[in-house]
């Protein structure tokens, strides 16, 4: 199996709580837009079969070959080879237990929030990349802190690690981050997931991308 990476562009986080048909037909349109990373929001409903649903949203990326990861719910990884790494709210404490019982090749992120003491944590528990959240204030950041520019500037000095954000993204507002501050890519859920033309959305993004500093 190719081992997959993380480098720059466009990351879909995806809810699990939508009706799983829709939020299929939502996920084909954006994949043929050009997302690089998904990741799957530990967001499902209750009773629920996890499984199923992380397996169906696989078997869509699979022909892409983009990296598919699970928001905290790293003790799926023991039940699919469809997904290829953990998304973590917070770094564990047990990190290294947790890649011993996985027991293959994973990817593995951060959302650091505010909090520059986790970009040195990231760098010594060699994770792939790290995410700051939320940059505006967005319905489906959560809990997240307003993260002022400034701390992904000093980020960027702090880690060659791929640096993300996301929170109340859009093709606008990553046009203007992008000509103030360096980052690698944009995290974007609502922005996408509830566009009229979920493809149409991603494209924008990608141009939005593209801005130079």
């Amino acid at each position: 199996m190719i081992q997959k990476t993380i480098i720059r562009g466009l990351y879909l986080v995806v809810d699990p709580a939508l009706e799983l048909n829709m939020l299929l037909e939502k996920l084909k349109s954006a994949l043929s837009g050009g997302i690089q990373v998904l990741q799957i929001w530990n967001n499902f409903p209750e009773e629920s079969d996890r499984l199923f649903i992380v397996e169906e949203i696989s078997r869509l990326c699979k022909p892409y070959s983009i990296p598919v990861l699970i928001n905290e719910d790293w003790s799926l990884l023991l039940q699919t080879k469809d997904i290829d790494g953990v998304h973590f709210d917070c770094l564990p404490d047990d990190l290294q237990s947790i890649r011993d019982v996985i027991g293959r090749p994973i990817i593995t992120g951060v959302t650091c929030s505010g909090n520059l003491d986790i970009v040195s944590l990231a760098n010594k528990n060699g994770l792939d990349y790290i995410s700051f959240c939320s940059m505006f204030p967005s319905s489906s950041a959560g809990s997240c802190s307003l993260v002022p520019p400034e701390t992904v500037l000093q980020a960027g000095k702090l880690t060659r690690l791929p640096i993300f954000i996301s929170g109340g993204m859009t093709p606008e507002n990553t046009t203007s981050l992008k000509k103030e501050i360096p980052f690698d890519g944009v995290a974007a859920i609502s922005g996408i997931l509830n566009a009229a033309n979920p493809r149409q959305e991603v494209e924008a993004y990608q141009i939005a991308l593209k801005t130079k500093n």
